[in-house]
């Protein structure tokens, strides 16, 4: 919640004023504002936004703490090479008052979310919090253990599991639950199983349907945008501190330098009423497409009264369009299915827990939550709809929705993860897409193209920025924000522009309740004054690359055909996999890669090898001309086809990342 919460024309009218002042430049050296510190501005905005706050529920923070049992001695979770992969002790900062450099309602969230170690929930249920930005869940059953969600990386699962097998029992695994189809969830798998025993029908990978294909498609064709988007939403590259990163809404942070792994499930859930019993543990299952994740579900133990609902429930509100990017989600039908679990579950469950956060103990109480919880998703639906049906644009929605307050008294449906101006953006975006039908808005001019005629339009560089730096100084970080983006893509070079977006960048990010808003204004702020020279993060690990369907790879492929190298060729090879007895017939024309399946047409070259050789020379680096000297691949035909088709690829990643505040 920002302070300038004004609405469009009011901005407008506004930025009329202040170029109605004839402004001197700005020396940013004269009236310098100190970095990491607080404007008066944002003090008194945080200490507004505090009073319209429900402090007197003191449920949640109850609720985080229930049921503590131990965490690890040695704060440092290191992967085999020794690399610190996450530092429990990172936000121990995170408590008492809340700095002025920091929202008080984020501040109350990161204080909870900081919290980790083992936890009993019930008799049989318990939890590992705050290990990684999920939660791993562990359900006893007659001699061992049924794993809910094994975190990212190995090396955060195997701490966790550390865990239970000093204070709980050194039992064996019989299942392992991935309740939807994110990373997160499943990624550390192998820190706790072992494929041998996976495969040797010792453990169950139990998962819903549809997830092998989400697993690995979601993040897969847009993978280099999303990993550098996801940077800003997450805040990977900002310090730990009251001015800086204090956490990602749903848990502290997203362990870096582990292992991420896939174990393919053994069993898929099909349909909602599907049962299942894992070592005298009975499971009901309800599937819940395109909520949170394209494949998810939540699922009841009956003979615990304990209900998960995955990450269809939360303690904040979620994303229905998450800022680093995804296929937009059904707000509607999230809601939809919270409903349809009450109606399955509700009126037995005494305990409910969920893949972030804390857990719901008592039959009204989780009633009531969920009920709660619903609402929030529904309204943001209904009432998005209902403005965008009265002719109001995205932007203008998003000015305009709030909550209503009884339902905002309840802090799980605060926005510190998702918000009700991004979401409410999302769901117009499901209906209508990016046009708003203004056709002023239908072929604008790219960013720096408009920017140098905005800049112009306002008297010059010097004059555009006096009027930044006054809107600044009146706490209207929006608009200061608004013009120096404009000035730093009319030129990157203009230093005190660079620095006055940085400043505004930070104050809104102090005012975020938000910890992805705050997040991204600061990693903006941090890039607004140094370019990034860091690679993106690769977000494909070995075994997600091992998991991608044929089709899906040459999909991939498809996508990084540059029609420049590819112009004017007309090539067909034929691939070949013999260890999968796969055959396709791919074509290049017209600058455009159309996979044909199976056709036995004529082609320019056929090339055989075995798939995880081809995987090798498209992920590792491996050379065609050294798997042909091994034996491993076999060209017949033209090998100069092979080569022209192969070159007519991206090579893959923009190295350094693309610019993102900067042109």
């Amino acid at each position: 919640m920002l302070a300038s919460n004004r609405n469009s024309r009011q901005l407008w009218l506004k930025a009329s004023a202040l170029l109605s002042v004839g402004l001197v430049a700005w020396s940013p050296v004269a009236q310098a504002q100190t970095v990491g510190a607080a404007t008066p501005q944002t003090i008194a905005a945080n200490k507004a936004f505090s009073a319209t706050l429900p402090w007197s529920n003191t449920s949640e923070d109850e609720l985080a703490k229930r049921g503590f049992v131990a965490t690890l001695e040695d704060p440092l979770i290191r992967n085999a090479a020794g690399k610190v992969v996450l530092d429990l002790s990172a936000y121990n900062f995170a408590q008492g008052p809340a700095p002025e450099t920091a929202n008080p309602s984020l501040w109350r969230h990161a204080a909870l979310l900081r919290m980790h170690g083992l936890f009993k929930v019930a008799p049989k249920i318990w939890q590992v919090r705050g290990f990684d930005i999920s939660v791993m869940s562990i359900i006893e059953t007659d001699t061992g253990y049924i794993i809910i969600d094994p975190l990212t990386v190995a090396e955060t699962a195997k701490a966790a599991m550390s865990l239970v097998k000093k204070h709980v029992g050194d039992k064996p695994i019989h299942a392992v639950i991935y309740t939807h189809s994110h990373a997160d969830h499943f990624g550390g798998v192998k820190g706790i199983v072992s494929e041998a025993d996976v495969a040797a029908g010792k453990v169950k990978i139990i998962a819903p349907s549809g997830f092998m294909e989400h697993a690995v498609s979601e993040n897969l064709i847009a993978g280099p945008a999303m990993s550098r988007r996801a940077v800003f939403q997450f805040g990977t590259t900002l310090e730990r501190g009251p001015a800086g990163q204090v956490g990602a809404g749903i848990g502290m942070e997203v362990p870096v330098g582990g292992a991420l792994g896939l174990i393919a499930p053994t069993d898929t859930i099909e349909r909602t009423g599907q049962t299942m019993t894992v070592d005298g543990m009975r499971i009901e299952f309800q599937v819940t497409p395109g909520t949170e994740a394209p494949a998810e579900m939540n699922f009841f133990f009956p003979d615990l009264g304990a209900l998960c609902l995955a990450e269809n429930a939360n303690v904040t509100m979620h994303n229905i369009l998450p800022p680093r990017g995804a296929l937009v989600r059904d707000s509607k039908a999230w809601a939809d299915y919270l409903t349809e679990s009450m109606n399955l579950f509700g009126a037995r469950t005494e305990v409910m827990f969920v893949s972030h956060g804390w857990p719901r103990w008592g039959r009204q109480e989780v009633a009531t939550y969920v009920a709660n919880h619903r609402d929030a998703y529904k309204y943001l639906h209904d009432q998005s709809v209902r403005l965008m049906n009265q002719g109001m644009t995205a932007t203008e929605i998003a000015e305009t929705i709030a909550l209503p307050e009884i339902l905002t008294q309840q802090w799980y449906n605060h926005g510190y993860y998702g918000t009700m101006s991004h979401n409410s953006k999302a769901v117009y975006q499901r209906y209508l897409g990016w046009y708003d039908a203004n056709p002023a808005n239908l072929n604008p001019l790219p960013p720096e193209a408009v920017a140098k005629r905005y800049v112009e339009a306002m008297g010059g560089a010097d004059r555009a920025l006096g009027i930044a730096k006054t809107a600044f100084d009146a706490g209207d970080y929006r608009w200061s924000a608004e013009l120096a983006s404009r000035i730093v893509f009319a030129d990157t070079t203009n230093k005190p522009a660079r620095e006055l977006l940085a400043q505004s960048f930070e104050q809104m990010g102090y005012q975020a309740e938000s910890m992805l808003w705050r997040n991204m204004y600061l990693n903006g702020a941090q890039e607004a004054r140094k370019t990034p020279s860091v690679p993106n993060a690769g977000t494909v690990a070995p075994d997600m690359i091992s998991a991608i369907s044929s089709p899906q790879l040459f999909d991939l492929l498809a996508i990084r055909v540059d029609p420049e190298k590819a112009k004017g060729k007309n090539i067909a090879v034929a691939f070949v996999f013999p260890d999968r007895n796969e055959r396709y017939r791919l074509v290049l024309r017209n600058s455009v890669m159309v996979n044909e399946g199976p056709s036995t047409e004529p082609v320019d070259a056929t090339v055989t090898m075995p798939r995880p050789a081809f995987l090798g020379m498209l992920f590792s680096g491996t050379s065609p001309a050294s798997l042909v000297l091994r034996g491993v691949m076999k060209i017949d035909g033209k090998t100069d086809a092979l080569r022209a088709f192969m070159g007519s690829l991206d090579t893959g990643e923009p190295k350094p990342p693309f610019p993102i505040v900067t042109p």
